[in-house]
């Protein structure tokens, strides 16, 4: 029996594939981070953190586990790493996947409304993740972080909020995302990157994690518009995949350019966790989409209203 312990209590190892674990920690991570008016009971509040961290911290050691075969020569010269991770874009885990041309040519509306309900529902929100993953890093690196927020936040225009264009699609579609309801895979890809911005210690995995999904979505998101055209949802409910299809790749090109080769250059051991944290984000977001596959091809899906 896997028993853990640690400071003074002591608990069993969950299973963490699995929605009951994924589901928990979901909902832990929504509670974490809402603003909250009320301090009473704030000594219990942090004891179930802590018990929370503890299993969080766990789970990210059972995934860095998972993908350390990867990390085998990893470069850490500059232009070497450059090249390296410029790569994942087409070797990295999930890349070319064949959910994505299916979504374009084939997919109905049931299968799309399916598929776009799991991603809001696991939407862990890219313009915060950026926020708490800039705090107290060099001038360079943090300027860009920064103009990537102001560009997530529509450069101070409400209607232009990427948060509020993708609720747009869900109001559009008439969407009900629920983490009930949420398939464990995609509950535990925002839970893998809130863990990773909200850390202090896994900060430059979450450079690497926000780097590559900029360096990668543009492609993948490209073909959602595509089947949304072809399947008769009007501008404004793609709007959010139309942005992201072309202002994705400047974002990479300057997310790499002025966050991560200043960062590898200034101290090249900070290659490997960059490394870490794109690998991980590759390889929860390939999961996600076996599992989008097994649903949505095996007629498993429930009913969409």
């Amino acid at each position: 029996m896997n028993v853990l312990t640690t400071g003074d209590f002591t608990h069993h190892a969950p299973a963490f594939d699995s929605p009951g674990f994924q589901l928990r920690l979901t909902r832990f991570n929504h509670k974490r981070l809402r603003p909250e008016p009320d301090s009473s009971g704030w000594e219990s509040h942090l004891a179930e953190e802590i018990r929370m961290r503890h299993l969080e911290g766990l789970y990210l050691d059972h995934l860095r586990a998972g993908i350390a075969p990867w990390m085998q020569g990893v470069p850490t010269t500059p232009a070497a790493f450059m090249d390296w991770f410029d790569d994942l874009r087409h070797d990295g885990p999930g890349q070319g996947d064949p959910l994505f041309p299916w979504l374009a040519e084939s997919a109905g509306m049931r299968d799309m409304k399916w598929f776009l309900t799991q991603e809001a529902a696991g939407e862990a929100g890219f313009d915060d993740l950026v926020a708490m993953t800039q705090v107290q890093f060099p001038a360079r690196p943090k300027v860009e972080m920064a103009n990537n927020y102001w560009d997530e936040m529509g450069r101070g225009r409400l209607q232009a909020m990427h948060g509020l264009m993708l609720s747009q699609c869900v109001d559009a579609l008439q969407l009900k995302p629920a983490m009930e309801s949420t398939v464990w895979e995609s509950l535990a890809l925002g839970n893998l990157m809130v863990a990773l911005a909200a850390n202090r210690h896994y900060a430059y995995q979450s450079v690497g994690a926000l780097g590559v999904i900029e360096m990668t979505a543009p492609g993948r998101v490209s073909r959602v518009n595509e089947g949304l055209k072809r399947l008769g949802v009007d501008a404004p409910g793609r709007r959010y995949f139309q942005i992201h299809a072309g202002l994705d790749i400047k974002h990479s090109e300057q997310w790499n350019r002025e966050v991560i080769e200043p960062l590898v250059s200034s101290d090249p051991t900070l290659a490997r966790p960059i490394a870490e944290g794109a690998l991980l984000r590759l390889a929860a977001g390939a999961r996600c989409f076996a599992r989008y596959r097994s649903q949505l091809w095996g007629g498993e899906q429930q009913a969409v209203a």
